[in-house]
């Protein structure tokens, strides 16, 4: 029998990766949204004192987890070249990526500050 994504699909369910890659990206889309939200209502409440403002959101940014989304993202990281079969570079033991890398970013205070930065435009 041959492996294919095709062969996957005809199966009737898909690959457990590419479930997992769904729920990564919705799951990290959701949680920009959220903060999206977040950062603009601190924004308003501070609009006025930026130092208070950029305390404010650091400390926010300390204080969220993402601890059931990480275990996810990790677990996306470390099978999907594995899952996908994806080639190594022989000279670096690395997986050959071809589009969009595969790995997906943690969540944590850096990713956030990253996103919405703690300072006022």
């Amino acid at each position: 029998m041959q492996r294919s994504a095709e062969a996957y699909i005809n199966a009737g369910a898909p690959p457990r990766w590419m479930e997992r890659v769904v729920e990564v990206d919705r799951g990290i889309e959701r949680e920009r949204r959220r903060l999206a939200a977040e950062y603009e209502a601190l924004r308003r409440a501070h609009g006025d004192d930026p130092a208070a403002f950029a305390e404010r959101w650091r400390a926010h940014a300390r204080r969220r987890r993402f601890d059931d989304l990480n275990e996810l993202i990790r677990q996306h990281n470390d099978w999907y070249p594995i899952e996908r079969d994806m080639p190594l570079d022989p000279r670096t033991g690395e997986y050959i990526e071809f589009g969009r890398p595969y790995r997906r970013p943690e969540l944590g205070a850096s990713w956030i500050l990253e996103q919405f930065p703690d300072a006022i435009d």
